[in-house]
């Protein structure tokens, strides 16, 4: 049994990773925290939760969640996060971190996309980026895993099994997703208040969202070469999911069912992505820790399409995969 604490346990991925946690037969949530006055009960927070987690929420210091869990969820803030998770580290406790913090490896590219300076620059680089399909062996004995952005893996996961297969050109591709809006965090924004977005579809962030870099980044990684992509997220009126439909050149001659089977292939052995015939939607994947894939040839552009739950797949059912991988628990479990 692992003694589980999850810091900023009030959002939206907070609560996902809860539910997961309370069907996992190895694990024991000890500590929920947030800044809330007065250490609400967590079902105050999340009525869903009540009669199954009897916590309050707490503001602990990094010390005392150290002394308390062996394995800290870190769902906290871009930049909060990395001012705590060096001192969680220090006191022998292993972390999931949530946030952008750790996942870009230069403190320059990271200030120039996140507008601050990071605290702790020194570790960046040397972070293992928690998407198992490509790193699962580095995850195994890591002590801090950086969980992936949620576009970044529906993207990734389309992408990366053609690059590293030599059969798209890594400076000609387009990434077009669509989120639904538990993507944009619980916080009340004008954007994601509901008058404004019901019934519409909006683009934003085109060419500036944060998570470009670290798609490049992951991308580069798989092909073994510079890769640039033109990133243009959208907002959907739907509660969650995501549909990325990716556009490459490829680099020679491709057919359908070429690339079909080198994402068969690569994914053959891989327990939570679907290589399917068919065009996915939202729903297949919902509530899941799934990601669906498949391929198009249109006019000799290779077009790729993914789905997942963008709260579990693109959050904390990534987390609680990497955090069997990392305690030597069955991939799969409480998935």
């Amino acid at each position: 049994m692992t003694r589980i604490a999850i810091l900023g346990a009030t959002g939206y991925t907070a609560l996902e990773l809860i539910k997961i946690l309370l069907r996992h037969p190895e694990a024991e949530i000890v500590a929920v925290t947030s800044r809330q006055e007065g250490q609400p009960h967590v079902a105050m927070i999340h009525p869903s939760l009540t009669g199954r987690l009897d916590l309050r929420l707490e503001d602990l210091s990094p010390a005392e969640v150290a002394a308390r869990a062996e394995c800290v969820f870190s769902c906290l803030p871009h930049g909060a996060s990395a001012t705590v998770v060096s001192v969680l580290l220090d006191a022998g406790a292993r972390v999931v971190d949530f946030s952008a913090d750790y996942r870009l490896n230069s403190s320059e590219v990271y200030a120039e996309w996140y507008g601050r300076k990071h605290a702790d620059p020194e570790r960046l680089g040397k972070v293992v980026y928690g998407l198992p399909e490509l790193f699962r062996k580095e995850i195994s004995g890591a002590s801090l895993v950086a969980n992936p952005g949620c576009y970044p893996t529906s993207a990734v996961l389309a992408l990366a099994p053609l690059l590293k297969a030599g059969l798209i050109d890594p400076r000609t591709i387009i990434i077009d997703s669509k989120s639904g809006l538990s993507g944009a965090g619980r916080t009340l924004k004008l954007t994601t208040h509901y008058p404004e977005c019901n019934e519409s579809v909006s683009a934003y962030n085109v060419g500036r969202h944060r998570h470009t870099p670290e798609i490049e980044q992951v991308l580069g990684t798989a092909a073994g070469t510079e890769v640039e992509v033109v990133f243009a997220p959208h907002l959907v009126p739907m509660d969650r999911g995501i549909l990325t439909t990716t556009y490459s050149q490829p680099i020679s001659s491709i057919n359908e069912e070429m690339a079909l089977q080198t994402l068969r292939d690569f994914y053959a052995d891989e327990p939570f992505v679907r290589v399917v015939d068919h065009l996915p939607g939202t729903k297949d994947s919902l509530g899941t820790n799934f990601c669906d894939i498949t391929a198009r040839v249109v006019r000799g552009r290779l077009l790729t399409f993914s789905c997942l739950d963008n709260l579990i797949k693109g959050a904390s059912g990534a987390a609680v995969q990497n955090f069997n991988l990392m305690f030597g628990y069955p991939e799969t479990t409480a998935l």
